[in-house]
């Protein structure tokens, strides 16, 4: 038996510009993951995957390439040059599907990482995130390249698509607490929403993707150097971009605003938009208190998470 996982992660600063070329900062969320394990199945019986949370069973021999849980056991059988396995991988997850968390990549990650080992072959970091980055397309349509990035590096990263990757110190632990909406993100959806609107008015959104860009520059300073207090407020004003490109909803806003008046040093959506979750910078001695308003505003899970 081979066991594997892989986290959760959210995007600080930088969402639907960073499909633009413009830089992101995303973190790990090791509170939440992905678990994939492989178990031996008699000779002959061939390779089996079971998403027990999505009451799915998946039996490759019977797959097409574009089902999102079969094409990452495809790519990986086709990277090592193996046919098949006579295997069962179960998958689980405690991450929230649709969010904007990463869920898919960690899902193919993890399983990627069990049949690596089941299979005793040895894949790097890179080979790795590059397999999860092909189904990632399956799942998003023009991904960033961020999600898998964060999901099998685990460290905190500074992302430009086409870029070696950069990770970078954090100075003062950040207190992140991730508010689901209960609404799920429609990712592809979204990102389909935002292409269609720079076709249509490349001027305008170039200028927001610039100064999201311009955000995340000082966001890293922010963090590098410790101040939390700046990097609350880049927070905040990527909100504001983020609305004015139409990526928002009146429930996210009403979790952001709650999230500020309870003392956040910040707060904005994380992820595609239209729904998924809310992230809030906070000290450690509110978190609490702005969970707790965070939960009365609407939010059905909060997650609280170091960095």
């Amino acid at each position: 038996m081979s066991q594997a996982s892989a986290p959760g992660k959210v995007i600080l600063l930088g969402e639907h510009a960073v499909v633009y070329g413009r830089p992101a900062i995303a973190v790990p969320v090791a509170q939440v993951r992905a678990t994939a394990t492989v178990e031996p199945v008699p000779p002959g019986s061939g390779l089996t995957l079971v998403a027990s949370d999505l009451d799915r069973t998946v039996h490759l021999a019977e797959a097409t390439p574009d089902d999102p849980l079969a094409a990452i056991a495809f790519q990986f059988l086709a990277h090592v040059d193996l046919d098949d396995l006579d295997a069962c991988v179960t998958v689980t997850s405690t991450i929230p599907i649709a969010g904007g968390m990463g869920s898919g990549a960690a899902v193919s990650a993890s399983i990627v990482r069990a049949l690596a080992s089941f299979a005793g072959a040895e894949l790097s970091l890179s080979e790795i995130s590059r397999l999860v980055f092909e189904v990632e397309k399956l799942h998003h349509g023009t991904p960033s390249g961020i999600d898998n990035t964060v999901v099998v590096y685990e460290r905190p990263v500074y992302f430009v698509r086409d870029k070696p990757i950069e990770t970078f110190a954090v100075r003062e632990p950040l207190h992140l607490l991730v508010a689901d909406s209960g609404i799920p993100s429609p990712t592809r959806k979204v990102v389909g929403m935002v292409r269609k609107g720079w076709q249509a008015e490349p001027v305008r959104y170039d200028f927001l993707f610039d100064q999201i860009g311009d955000l995340v520059e000082e966001a890293r300073n922010a963090i590098e150097d410790g101040d939390l207090y700046t990097l609350g407020a880049l927070m905040d004003q990527n909100q504001d971009l983020l609305q004015e490109m139409g990526v928002s909803a009146p429930q996210l806003d009403d979790l952001v605003e709650a999230a500020r008046a309870a003392g956040a040093l910040g707060a904005k959506l994380s992820g595609a938009g239209r729904g998924g979750n809310v992230i809030a910078l906070v000290e450690e001695e509110l978190a609490d208190e702005v969970e707790r308003e965070l939960q009365e505003a609407g939010a059905t899970r909060v997650i609280y998470a170091v960095v």
